[in-house]
């Protein structure tokens, strides 16, 4: 394609970054590759990039759990395409990426010529995704419903919360005050509608892929 496009490859495995911007670079004549390597440097690159054409994402990294990165992405970015490039061919895996809004799912073990014609297809404008895909259960919707309500930091300090970390530690990390964390905290469990973090974490977690 002759046209520049803007093309950010978020995935946190240098290896496979590497070969995918080798592999995106035939695909595409002229394409503007910029990469990232977590959920956090990933969101930082966006602010500061306005005009991405396409982000090809990895679902593991470290910030991201599971389907909440690709949430929390199309929550802030509904109008950036997202294709999911992920070593997770499950089905189920396909259909949460696609009820999430994503505009496309190449399995990483796709061939140089299956990665090119997904590529060109997508930035056509048209979605890329395997065949027999069908809805997604309705309990899972709801549920990503719920986390996609999340501002960002709130996000962050329920992902803190899933690793373990008390408030305190919370608080020192983001360099705020344990009461605001509290206060944080008292937004999230309103918003998924849980009592406790332990629900919280719970909750979370069944958005994660099965390894």
């Amino acid at each position: 394609m002759e046209a520049q496009h803007t093309i950010v490859i978020a995935d946190d495995h240098p290896l496979f970054r590497n070969a995918l911007f080798q592999s995106v670079h035939m695909a595409i004549s002229g394409a503007n590759l910029l990469e990232a390597d977590s959920l956090d440097s990933l969101l930082s690159l966006l602010e500061k990039e306005h005009d991405v054409d396409l982000l090809l994402l990895d679902l593991k990294m470290p910030g991201a759990n599971g389907m909440s990165g690709l949430i929390q992405l199309r929550q802030q970015y509904p109008e950036l395409p997202t294709v999911v490039i992920s070593a997770s061919e499950e089905e189920k895996v396909i259909r949460q990426v696609h009820s999430h809004g994503a505009f496309g799912f190449i399995p990483k073990s796709s061939d140089m010529r299956e990665l090119i014609s997904a590529l060109n297809q997508v930035l056509d404008g048209e979605p890329f995704f395997p065949d027999n895909i069908s809805e997604n259960n309705q309990a899972y919707r709801d549920l990503a419903d719920k986390i996609a309500t999340l501002t960002p930091q709130q996000y962050k300090v329920l992902g803190m919360l899933s690793d373990g970390q008390l408030n305190k530690q919370i608080a020192y990390d983001l360099n705020v005050s344990e009461a605001t964390i509290k206060a944080h905290m008292t937004a999230i469990f309103r918003k998924l509608d849980v009592k406790n973090r332990t629900q919280a974490v719970i909750l979370l977690q069944q958005l994660d892929l099965d390894e």
